[in-house]
C-alpha cells in the first residue's frame, strides 16, 4: 500500500497555499489531491468578479512571493486590476501551482478512515494509500443550500447559483432570482443582459449595497485602516477583529457568533448596482411554495401573489456541515466533535482525531469568518505549518512513521 506523510484534499486557494507552506520541511512527502482551481472554473461564472478587494485575494505562501502583483507582472497581464475576474484568478491559481512545484494528483478521495497509524485514504480508482496527517481543504460545493421547498424539482427548473449557466439560452424566459447576496444579483444581471425576463426576490427588508453611504467614505484610504481589515470582511470595527483569528477565537462565543453573522451578512458591491438598471427586484419578499407545473414553475410568495416562471435561480448561499462530504466515513464522523456541522478545531486547524485538519469555510466556527475568504489562507497555512512542525519534532516523527509502515509492510 503507498503511502505519504501528509493528503491535502483539494486544490483551492486554501489546498495550494497549505502545499506551499508544507513542502518546505525537510524530508515531509506531500500528496495534493484535486483538480486545481476546480470549483472556481466549474461553479463560478465567467462573467464574475470577485467580491474580495486586491490586497484580500492573494493566496498565501511562505515567502510572501506569489501574490497577485507578481503574477501580473510576470503573465505579462498589466491590465489584472481590481474587481478581479473569476477566469483571471483561475490562471493565477494555477500559476500558483506551478510555481510551488506541487503535483495534483486529480483521483476523487472516495473515502477516509482512521486507522492505527494515521488514516487510509481509497481513491476512486480503487487503489489506497496511508497518511500520517489529512488536511481537509475541500471547498464549499458539498454545502450547497436549496430551500426545501425546491427539494425533488427538477435541475431543468430550478439550479443554484454555483450551477453551470448558459446564459443565453434563457434569452426571452421567465427567470426568477431567489437571494439577497453577491452571487444571485450577478445572476441576475448577466440572465437580464442575455435577454431573460428577470425578477429578483430579497427577504430581507433592504439590500446591503457595500461601498455605499458611509461606508464609501470609510474606504477611503487614509482613514481605511482605523475601520476594515485587509480583506475588509464584516462591517467597520468589526472587520479589524475578524482579521486576525487568534485573537476572535478568544472572544466570548456569544460575540464570535453575532459578529461572525453580521460579517457574512447577504451584500452585493455598488458596481454590481450600477448594473442592475430597469431589474424588477421585490424586497421583504420570499418563497412559500413551490411545484412544477407542466414544464414551468408555480411559486407562492409570503404575501400570497404567485409567480409562474420557466425557470428558478437560487442565490441562496451554503450552509456548513462537514458530514456532507461524501469522502469522510461514517464511523469517522461519530469520533469527530462536530458543533452545528463545524469541526471544533484547536491549534494548527486540528481536530477532535490527531492528525486530520479542516482548512477554509468549515475553520470558521473555530476562527472566525475571515476562514471563508481567500484572505484566510495566510493565517491558515502558517498556523498549519507551525503544528505540523512541532508535533513531536516533524521530521524525526515522519521518518518513525515511515519506518513503521515499512516493517508492518514487510513483517
Amino acid at each position: 500500500m503507498e503511502k505519504t506523510d501528509i493528503a491535502i484534499i483539494g486544490a483551492g486557494p486554501y489546498g495550494l497555499s497549505a502545499a506551499a507552506h508544507l513542502r518546505q520541511r525537510n524530508g515531509v512527502e506531500i500528496r495534493l489531491f484535486g483538480e486545481p482551481m476546480s470549483f472556481w472554473e466549474r461553479h463560478m461564472p465567467r462573467q464574475m468578479c470577485l467580491r474580495s478587494p486586491w490586497e484580500g485575494s492573494h493566496i498565501a505562501d511562505p515567502e510572501n512571493r506569489l501574490a497577485l502583483d507578481v503574477y501580473r507582472t510576470v503573465s505579462g497581464t498589466p491590465e489584472l486590476a481590481y474587481p478581479i475576474r473569476v477566469l483571471d484568478f483561475i490562471n493565477y491559481g494555477r500559476w500558483f501551482q506551478d510555481q510551488i512545484g506541487v503535483t495534483a494528483d486529480r483521483r476523487k478521495v472516495t473515502c477516509i478512515e482512521q486507522v492505527a497509524q494515521g488514516y487510509e485514504l481509497a481513491l476512486e480508482d480503487g487503489t489506497s494509500f496511508r497518511a500520517q496527517r489529512v488536511i481537509v481543504a475541500s471547498g464549499i460545493q458539498s454545502f450547497v443550500y436549496r430551500p426545501k421547498i425546491f427539494e425533488g424539482l427538477p435541475i431543468e427548473l430550478v439550479t443554484h447559483t454555483s450551477d453551470p449557466h448558459d446564459f443565453p439560452t434563457f434569452r426571452g424566459r421567465d427567470v426568477l432570482v431567489v437571494g439577497a447576496g453577491q452571487s444571485a444579483f450577478e445572476a441576475a444581471v448577466f440572465l437580464h443582459a442575455a435577454g431573460a425576463h428577470v425578477e429578483t426576490l430579497v427577504r430581507n427588508p433592504a439590500i446591503y449595497w457595500l461601498d455605499h453611504g458611509i461606508t464609501r467614505w470609510l474606504h477611503l484610504k487614509p482613514i481605511s485602516w482605523m475601520f476594515y481589515g485587509k480583506a475588509d470582511v464584516g462591517p467597520p470595527g468589526i472587520s479589524l477583529a475578524v482579521q486576525h483569528p487568534d485573537l476572535f477565537r478568544l472572544l466570548p462565543r456569544s460575540i464570535q457568533t453575532w459578529w461572525g453573522r453580521r460579517a457574512i451578512l447577504p451584500a452585493v458591491l455598488m458596481r454590481v448596482m450600477q448594473s442592475t438598471g430597469d431589474l424588477v427586484i421585490h424586497t421583504s419578499r420570499f418563497p412559500v411554495e413551490a411545484q412544477v407545473a407542466g414544464n414551468r414553475v408555480r411559486v407562492r410568495l409570503n404575501d400570497g401573489t404567485e409567480r409562474l416562471v420557466d425557470h428558478v435561480v437560487l442565490g441562496t448561499g451554503y450552509r456548513v456541515d462537514i458530514t456532507r462530504y461524501p469522502f469522510l466515513s461514517a464511523d469517522l464522523l461519530k469520533k469527530l466533535d462536530i458543533v452545528d456541522g463545524y469541526p471544533r478545531l484547536g491549534g494548527g486547524f486540528e481536530s477532535s482525531l490527531p492528525g486530520l485538519h479542516f482548512l477554509g469555510a468549515p475553520a470558521a466556527w473555530s476562527f472566525g469568518p475571515l476562514m471563508r475568504f481567500v484572505a484566510g489562507t495566510q493565517f491558515a497555512s502558517r498556523a498549519l505549518a507551525r503544528r505540523c512542525s512541532s508535533a513531536r519534532g516533524w521530521r524525526m516523527e515522519a521518518k518513525r512513521y515511515r519506518t513503521d509502515h515499512a516493517q508492518a509492510a514487510g513483517g
